[in-house]
């Protein structure tokens, strides 16, 4: 009997994979379908309803459930539902398509069949509404809205049935674990309370502080790293795996923290996106999600603690998984150490702060960077990189 949080809106997990005595069948029929190709996006959201974690979902949102999601945050059943998960195509081959016809679901980028899906609605969602709804704002500068604003206007909605996983579990291999294999990782180290810890950057001491703070307070912690597409100049991620591991390998207890990867893009959506992580996380068997300054956010479109806030709107019973939010991160001088604003009573003159951007910039500058920011044997790999 396992003590993890069940699976979000049901009692066990939803895979929409396809076993794999089933797969050259149903591609050979794909084959002669009408084939529709999806962003990078889409296929990452393509793979998560693959593996489960977006249960309950069977496939991309019809229009009452994304209405439902944008004004409300709820599937038109009522669960809980904070971001919509949408499958957009070109209007001229919208029309080609019939409700109730079986189309195929390909990569837009490396035109591989992917899945079948049964289209059950069309429709052209007010994507002006929806960013306004999910981001906050329409302002094209966020990066998030942009994406929205340029995608084809009509969405298909349905059931699907997935194919092919992709280039991704080949690609990270050692990274590429799925909820159910994540809650039996759990299960057979004796967790029951995990703290997922959401990351696109290697770890620097800050991230160290928080996730040493959520360790504290639970069984282990769950490094969680974004494997999709991220913002220009971010790092790419075998280097952020391989500063990760030098950071757990060499500054924390043994089997208190786990390195995994799953595939998605940052929508950088802010409050909503905090939720939306926690629902996926409450998937992978997580009690908590560590939400720290500005989770998920870009720019100055959302507060440091907005995403702590939108917790506190949620009606009973709508997550499972729990937010431990944490202040503003640093090190202070005075302290000799890492402190938080709770616990640190020092003047912003004794505080150095520490930021996933001023650590690249100090890197591409070839700057030294002090242990008070990030530990040499991160530093080390990072330079590395930054050197080739």
């Amino acid at each position: 009997m396992t003590n993890l949080v069940s699976p979000h809106g049901a009692q066990t997990l939803k895979p929409l994979l396809l076993p794999e005595g089933q797969r050259a069948q149903e591609l050979g029929r794909a084959e002669a379908l009408t084939k529709v190709p999806m962003s990078s996006s889409e296929v990452c959201d393509l793979l998560l309803l693959s593996m489960g974690a977006y249960t309950p979902l069977d496939g991309f949102m019809g229009e009452q459930d994304w209405q439902g999601v944008c004004n409300d945050m709820k599937l038109s059943d009522g669960l809980f539902w904070p971001i919509p998960v949408t499958l957009s195509a070109e209007q001229a081959l919208a029309d080609q398509i019939e409700l109730g016809e079986e189309i195929a679901l390909i990569d837009g980028e490396t035109q591989q069949i992917m899945a079948v899906m049964t289209v059950a609605e069309k429709f052209a969602p007010d994507l002006v509404l929806q960013c306004k709804k999910v981001f906050g704002t329409n302002d094209e500068s966020h990066p998030g809205v942009a994406k929205v604003m340029a995608q084809p206007p009509v969405n298909l909605g349905g059931s699907v049935k997935v194919i092919e996983e992709g280039w991704f579990p080949e690609e990270f291999s050692d990274l590429y674990i799925r909820p159910d294999q994540a809650r039996k990782m759990f299960e057979d180290m004796g967790w029951s309370k995990v703290a997922a810890f959401q990351t696109r950057n290697p770890m620097h001491r800050s991230h160290e502080h928080l996730v040493k703070i959520a360790i504290d307070v639970t069984d282990g912690v769950f490094i969680h790293q974004v494997l999709g597409k991220l913002k220009p100049g971010d790092i790419p991620a075998p280097v952020r795996v391989e500063a990760i591991n030098a950071m757990i390998e060499n500054y924390f207890a043994p089997n208190r923290a786990i390195q995994a990867g799953y595939p998605i893009e940052m929508r950088y959506a802010g409050p909503r996106e905090a939720l939306f992580h926690a629902l996926i996380r409450q998937n992978f068997g997580c009690s908590h999600l560590i939400v720290g300054r500005d989770h998920a956010g870009v720019g100055d479109f959302y507060g440091p603690f907005d995403a702590h806030d939108i917790f506190d709107t949620l009606w009973e019973g709508a997550l499972e998984t729990q937010p431990l939010k944490i202040d503003i991160t640093f090190y202070c001088k005075k302290c000799d150490g890492m402190a938080t604003a709770k616990t640190c009573p020092h003047d912003e003159e004794f505080r150095i702060n520490i930021s996933g951007t001023r650590q690249r910039e100090m890197l591409a500058n070839g700057e030294d960077i002090p242990t008070e920011f990030s530990r040499p044997e991160v530093v080390a790999v990072l330079r590395k990189f930054y050197e080739n």
